[in-house]
């Protein structure tokens, strides 16, 4: 079978939205072309290119690197047309309107090319309508695909096909948006709102009427319902506002609009209070106001007794925000689930009664409706996962605290008169296979009601790139740090196979630092991977690949021999950095999340890294009063050697050592992979992967190809540095930031180091230099710090509260 090949995308629309998918398919490489209307004044592209221009301002960044905006090609609709014949996928992101949908589609149709897909990114309209306005020979190649904003940042995307789709087109679109989007892909059946949406809207919306109906401020009610319910932080009422309460107002209306026979069709009134807000154009954070206003640094909430005059003066209905969850309901959310519902349930107050109400609706709601909007109860958890930030979806919270136990609560309540609609559960939750085996999720598959079966996970081979998918609670998913064949292990570390070609250390020790003891796994890894295996990959199964190294785990021998007992142990680190970087078989950093400190200098010392795009790497050091002492210094200085002499341009030396050291000296970290290796922590050869479970099968592939290929550790080679001359350079310009009162005297202390180290101490300018000699400078002056009354402080400060301390 041919495979399907996106060689350029259009995306249709330069809306917030659009605009956004747009800069997320330049975040991938993936060319794209974005369409608007003509401007009516001024460049026919007008429309467009500010769209491109505001993408370098919106927060969270859209791009993974804002010059990457220029990548995007700007094109309208009435010169442009014919440039869709170039493009494999058009994405159609224009507003929610069904008429402009179906004109836009009766002009483009023409100019489709003949094997391309075409999808509609809207957030519910039906896609079978949208499809009637298509040729025929357009209509198998239709489809919807909603995208959760802002897609850079959100793992959801919703597919739906219409009873004209081919179901490859599915397929070949599922693989393309896995893989290369770096999204998680849950079919939707074309009903109101898909999944997603429908769910967690009508999620919001009981949320409302329950906080009324208990008198809770919408501030305790978002403590409440975020981190510590396991959803996200924003909670309900702050997600309202960034989503902006007009677009909230339009999906409901969706639901209001196309489902008057649903049992729960009261419960989708508009709440007067959106109503008011909306009305009074306090759309949320977009406007400057919502149900938080934010006026100087301070949070307002709206007050529920003053919102009938919700902008009558600055602080108006007003009122200073930070209500918290009462201490009693927070402990009872610490519980095991079954011991954490019966406790809500159970409950007089106010606060945790008004939580078993919520949760109760979810479960109710999600039943009743999963056999019209999803295929099985995995698809809804996953997407309430993805799509709304949630640890655990409905139906996984529902079977971890006891399904037998849960649904009879929720048919008491029912007919107690207490939820949102006397529905009854359906009668597969007490009858048949999901009651025998006490759940919808099992190691077999998930409940699906229209097949009356336990569905599996797709079996599509994009999925076989995945070694360990993410799975949900009762689906007997695989834990990464108990599979494979076991060759080695410590207390922070443990070294394993998959496949007995290639070897992996996983560190274990908390937020993967980097003590005495991970530094002997690491050595361990490398002496058993020379012995037996292609090579190495340095791998975790989760969003942290290493925060640096143990300063807690050094503070006894500081405590008992100072910094003269701490010189050997950061020797024996800097040794382990270049035993990895020496080693004779490759050794792969496959980095997900967080690689600071010396968790960067573990990836810039292996042969290659491998790295999910939401991965954020830097040299942070300076925070706790230290410069990077792993070699990370040392590092910067070669790769300036090495990129002045790139091509035999005898470039300055001084300005790349001069970029890399501002990086360290400012703690700069790339806010996504993209940036860190413009910051240099990545190199050309590194490979970028979108979607983080795919990280480990390339990188034991990368291992294996470095292998195949004849693989040879570098040649150890001396390499020039810029001196002293150049040490004066760089304080010239701290002394003028210490003077101009940008900089603290002990950051100008730490900066000075750094350019000590960096341009390779006092030596003459061009003079050659090993490693060995910088790392010599390196631990000199890092233990010199550490016997710094400020560096203390900072230390201290980081350990205590977990924040820098500026002094």
């Amino acid at each position: 079978m041919s495979r399907f090949q996106v060689r350029k995308v259009a995306v249709l629309g330069a809306g917030v939205m659009g605009a956004q998918i747009a800069a997320h398919l330049v975040n991938v490489k993936v060319p794209v072309l974005l369409f608007d209307l003509p401007a009516k004044e001024g460049p026919k592209n007008g429309i467009v290119t500010r769209a491109i221009d505001n993408l370098k301002k919106l927060k969270p960044a859209p791009l993974g690197v804002a010059e990457d905006a220029a990548l995007i090609g700007a094109a309208n609709y009435e010169e442009h047309l014919d440039l869709l014949k170039e493009c494999d996928l058009v994405i159609e992101a224009i507003a929610e309107r069904m008429d402009w949908k179906l004109d836009l589609y009766t002009k483009i149709a023409p100019h489709v090319a003949p094997h391309a897909i075409l999808a509609s990114n809207t957030s519910g309209l039906s896609i079978t309508t949208l499809s009637a306005a298509l040729p025929e020979s357009i209509k198998p190649r239709f489809c919807g695909i909603h995208f959760f904003n802002p897609p850079r940042y959100m793992a959801l995307v919703e597919l739906i096909d219409t009873p004209t789709t081919t179901p490859s087109v599915l397929d070949q679109l599922e693989s393309f948006v896995t893989t290369f989007l770096g999204k998680g892909v849950v079919r939707a059946k074309d009903t109101p709102n898909f999944i997603a949406n429908r769910v967690g809207i009508a999620g919001m919306l009981a949320t409302i009427k329950e906080a009324e109906a208990f008198g809770l401020t919408y501030d305790v009610v978002d403590d409440l319902t975020g981190k510590k319910l396991g959803r996200a932080s924003s909670g309900t009422f702050r997600t309202a506002d960034v989503v902006g309460l007009d677009t909230m107002a339009h999906v409901i209306r969706t639901l209001q609009d196309n489902l008057k026979d649903d049992p729960f069709y009261p419960s989708y009134a508009t709440p007067p209070v959106l109503s008011a807000l909306i009305a009074k154009g306090a759309l949320g954070q977009k406007a400057g106001a919502g149900f938080y206003k934010k006026v100087g640094k301070d949070i307002l909430r709206l007050d529920p007794a003053k919102r009938d005059d919700v902008q009558s003066s600055e602080a108006g209905p007003y009122v200073p925000a930070g209500g918290k969850a009462d201490e009693i309901v927070a402990r009872m959310l610490k519980k095991p689930p079954a011991e954490r519902l019966k406790l809500l349930r159970e409950s007089s107050n106010p606060q945790a009664a008004f939580l078993w109400a919520i949760l109760r609706d979810a479960f109710h709601y999600a039943a009743v409706h999963l056999e019209e909007i999803a295929d099985n109860a995995r698809d809804v958890d996953f997407a309430m996962r993805w799509g709304f930030g949630m640890q655990q979806g409905p139906f996984e919270l529902w079977q971890a605290a006891g399904w037998r136990q849960v649904a009879g609560w929720v048919k008491d309540d029912i007919a107690a008169g207490k939820a949102l609609s006397t529905a009854p559960l359906p009668a597969w939750v007490f009858d048949g296979p999901v009651a025998e085996r006490a759940g919808v999720h099992t190691p077999e598959g998930s409940w699906s009601p229209s097949r009356q079966a336990f569905v599996p996970h797709s079996v599509l081979p994009v999925y076989q790139r995945q070694h360990f998918p993410e799975g949900v609670l009762g689906s007997g998913a695989v834990d990464a740090l108990k599979s494979g064949t076991e060759l080695f292990r410590n207390d922070e570390i443990r070294v394993w196979t998959l496949d007995g070609e290639v070897l992996i250390a996983s560190i274990t020790a908390k937020l993967h630092l980097i003590s005495p003891t991970v530094t002997e796994g690491l050595l361990k890894a490398v002496e058993i991977a020379e012995e037996q295996f292609q090579g190495l990959v340095i791998w975790s199964p989760d969003d942290v690949f290493s925060a640096g190294a143990n300063l807690e785990a050094l503070m006894p021998v500081f405590m008992k021999s100072g910094a003269k007992g701490i010189a050997p142990e950061e020797k024996k680190l800097q040794d382990a950095m270049l035993r990895i970087r020496y080693a004779s078989v490759p050794v792969v950093s496959a980095i997900r999340g967080l690689a600071l400190g010396g968790g960067c200098e573990l990836a810039v010392h292996s042969a290659r890294r491998v790295v999910a795009m939401e991965s954020y790497i830097g040299l942070v050091e300076v925070g706790v009063g230290l410069l990077p002492g792993a070699g990370g210094l040392t590092y910067i200085a070669r790769r300036a050697a090495e990129m002045a002499n790139a091509g035999n341009a005898n470039a300055d030396l001084l300005k790349f050592a001069t970029d890399g050291f501002t990086s360290a000296a400012m703690a700069k970290v790339g806010s996504s992979a993209l940036e860190s290796r413009k910051l240099g922590y990545l190199i050309d050869g590194d490979v970028i992967v979108p979607h983080k479970d795919e990280l480990l099968f390339v990188a034991t592939q990368q291992a294996k190809a470095l292998f195949a290929s004849g693989y040879r550790a570098p040649v150890k080679r001396l390499f020039p540095v810029a001196g002293r001359s150049g040490i004066a350079t760089i304080k010239g310009q701290l002394a003028n930031m210490r003077d101009g009162g940008f900089i603290s005297a002990h950051d100008f202390h730490l900066a000075s180091l750094i350019a000590d180290v960096v341009c390779g101490g006092d030596i003459d300018a061009g003079s050659l230099v090993t490693e060995e000699y910088l790392m010599a400078l390196e631990r000199r002056h890092f233990c010199a710090l550490l016997e710094h009354p400020k560096t203390q402080e900072r230390i201290m400060g980081m350990l205590q509260t977990g924040k820098p301390v500026r002094n």
